[in-house]
């Protein structure tokens, strides 16, 4: 793994993860620097979305460390991980669907108790996806994927986070909203916060990204430039048609 130029925000060294007996990830080494989109890319059952969850301290580590803002995590308990800065919005959503959209975007601001800013964030973020402004008090589970997926953004970043973790953003949408969806990755990375992003469309997510990681069967196998990444013949073969 290249040394990163400045400190990164978050670094994980010879992190291994098991599901029962299965060895989820082998021994990876990754860092996000502050600023930056790094992107996740590699088949169905590489190790990315188990890699985000172990971030998010939603699965235990078998062995490595977590380093986020040079405080060790890798014990620390999710509610304490979001209060430090990381917000994950999760593969499939996972919205409160017998919650309205405002109450969905209350309780990700639950680690919070600065209630009037809280207010002017939900404001925000309604300024920011209008249809959810539209939709404020309609229950989360009768919205469509799309705004399933808005919903599921903005209420991970009610908690205000350094770091952002998107989980298969694009999954399942038609590819206009698609393109909206990460019109708003890159409105959020504009306005200061890192992203690590896991994604399906390799080839999307290193158009967006500055740099990636290739994960096959829970190993890092290839990284660098997403430029280089893009150029890349096994890549290109494997991941970008």
């Amino acid at each position: 793994m290249d040394a990163p130029a400045i400190p990164p925000l978050l670094e994980i060294s010879a992190l291994t993860v098991h599901y029962g007996g299965i060895q989820a990830l082998q021994s990876i080494d990754l860092y996000v620097a502050p600023g930056e989109v790094v992107t996740l890319i590699g088949a169905n059952g590489a190790g990315k979305s188990t890699t985000l969850r172990a971030i998010s301290r939603l699965v235990p580590p078998r062995r490595g460390r977590i380093t986020y803002a040079g405080r060790d995590i890798t014990q620390a308990r999710p509610d304490e991980v979001v209060r430090w800065g990381i917000a994950h919005a999760p593969e499939g959503r996972r919205v409160l669907a017998r919650q309205t959209v405002y109450d969905n975007l209350v309780l990700g601001a639950y680690v919070r108790s600065d209630q009037a800013a809280i207010a002017r964030d939900i404001d925000e973020q309604f300024t920011r996806f209008p249809r959810l402004a539209e939709r404020r008090t309609q229950l989360a589970g009768t919205l469509s994927g799309g705004e399933q997926q808005m919903l599921a953004i903005a209420r991970a970043v009610m908690s205000r986070p350094r770091l952002l973790l998107l989980d298969e953003p694009s999954l399942g949408l038609a590819p206009l909203i698609v393109r909206e969806i990460f019109a708003i990755i890159r409105t959020l990375h504009a306005s200061g916060v890192t992203i690590l992003l896991v994604e399906q469309n390799a080839h999307l997510a290193l158009q967006n990204a500055d740099r990636g990681y290739v994960l096959e069967a829970g190993r890092i196998m290839i990284s660098g430039p997403a430029g280089e990444l893009l150029a890349n013949p096994r890549v290109r073969q494997a991941y970008l048609g």
